[in-house]
């Protein structure tokens, strides 16, 4: 259980190190071209889908379930719950 967690917290890590590389990046050029916009929003969606993922697993351990059936949601319906 730890385990599957501690690899969603080190996915995230490294998609915080990426993005912000990406907007210091940003910065430094005033700007970023089409390929990377691209990735920082993929990668912006992807922060999103699995710190959700976690959530679910915490919540479901908290609970008494079992965090394993915790599953990656749809972008669109995580990136909806901002809204």
């Amino acid at each position: 259980m730890e385990d599957a967690n501690q690899k969603i917290l080190d996915t995230i890590n490294s998609l915080v190190g990426e993005e912000r590389e990406l907007r210091e990046r940003s910065t430094r050029n005033l700007g970023l071209d089409d390929t990377e916009r691209t990735r920082l929003k993929a990668v912006e969606v992807q922060l999103d889908q699995c710190w959700d993922l976690l959530r679910q697993r915490r919540a479901k351990s908290e609970f008494g379930e079992d965090p394993g059936e915790a599953k990656v949601r749809p972008a669109v319906e995580v990136e909806n719950y901002k809204n």
